[in-house]
C-alpha cells in the first residue's frame, strides 16, 4: 500500500472515531413523563412556563437559584431547578429546551435556551405582502 492510502484510511478512522465520541450530544427530546422513566440520567424536554405556578427567584438572596414549573406539550408538569440567573426574557418565552437530570422531586437543569417569540413577525408578513404584489399578477415594472 502506498503512504498516501495508508494516511487517508487512518484520517478515516480518526473521523468515525470523533463522530462516536460527539454521538453522544445527537440524543432526542423526552416528555416530563419519560424523563421521570430516566431519573438521573441526562435528558433534553421541551417545556412551556406554567404561568399560574409562582417563578421563585430574588436575586438578593441567591441569584444562582431560579425554581418554576414547566409544563410540557402533553400537559406534564414538573418542578424545574436551575443553578444559574435568570434568562433575560424569561417569562416572555414561548418554549424552553432544557438539559439536565431528573430528580426524584424535580427536574435539575443545567443549561436552558428560550424560544422566544419572534420580533421579526410583522416584518416577515409585510415582506411577504410586498413579494406576492411584486411577483404575483401585478407584476411591478
Amino acid at each position: 500500500m502506498k503512504k498516501t492510502h495508508i494516511i487517508i484510511l487512518v484520517g478515516i478512522a480518526a473521523l468515525i472515531v470523533g463522530l462516536l465520541t460527539y454521538a453522544v450530544d445527537f440524543s432526542t427530546y423526552d416528555s416530563i413523563a419519560s424523563a421521570r422513566k430516566k431519573e438521573g440520567k441526562f435528558v433534553h424536554i421541551i417545556a412551556k412556563l406554567d404561568k399560574d405556578q409562582p417563578v421563585e427567584y430574588d436575586p438578593i438572596k441567591n441569584p444562582n437559584y431560579l425554581s418554576f414549573t414547566a409544563i410540557d406539550s402533553l400537559g406534564n408538569k414538573t418542578k424545574v431547578v436551575y443553578l444559574n440567573s435568570k434568562p433575560t426574557d424569561f417569562e416572555k418565552s414561548e418554549r424552553l429546551v432544557m438539559k439536565g437530570t431528573m430528580k426524584p422531586e424535580y427536574f435539575e437543569c443545567k443549561d436552558m435556551l428560550l424560544k422566544c417569540p419572534s420580533k421579526y413577525k410583522d416584518d416577515k408578513e409585510q415582506l411577504q405582502k410586498n413579494v406576492t404584489a411584486t411577483t404575483g399578477n401585478g407584476e411591478s415594472r
